[in-house]
């Protein structure tokens, strides 16, 4: 082979090796990551951009988990879980709740759990799930809850 060409394909390989793969690529490579966990540090400040909050924020609050090849993340809130929806259409805490409180229009998630997907309300003593008020996606989260990562 031609010096010159030895040149090249060396150039062309010291490139092609230098270009970084995204952090997604090697973490969502891995089956184990398709529940939440918390953010890695390679992958703090791509969380923290998503959600427009700082580093110690994604450190303390901030979820990951693959969907497929695809990152996506979670920011805990006051009332956003990062864990799978709660699809229950009946709950403990949601009938004593309606014991306590007959023909309540709302159940409050404090006796519900921040989980589930209803809106929730008494008929006399009786919890009844009403509508789901948000989506599950095909893993069992909230849909809603968690945001690709890019």
């Amino acid at each position: 082979m031609s010096r010159v060409f030895l040149t090249v394909l060396t150039g062309c390989l010291l490139v092609s090796l230098a270009r970084p793969a995204t952090a997604a690529e090697p973490f969502c490579s891995n089956q184990a990551h398709a529940t939440p966990a918390r953010v890695p540090a390679n992958l703090v400040s791509r969380v923290g951009k998503t959600f427009q909050i700082d580093d110690s924020a994604v450190n303390a609050a901030a979820y990951v988990r693959c969907v497929g090849s695809k990152l996506t993340a979670c920011y805990v809130g006051a009332n956003l879980i990062c864990d799978k929806a709660d699809t229950r259409r009946a709950l403990i805490g949601a009938t004593t709740w309606c014991r306590a409180n007959p023909g309540s229009q709302n159940i409050p998630m404090s006796a519900t759990g921040h989980g589930t997907i209803y809106q929730w309300s008494c008929q006399g003593p009786r919890a009844v799930a009403g509508n789901a008020s948000m989506h599950v996606d095909p893993q069992g989260y909230i849909a809603e809850n968690w945001k690709d990562v890019q």
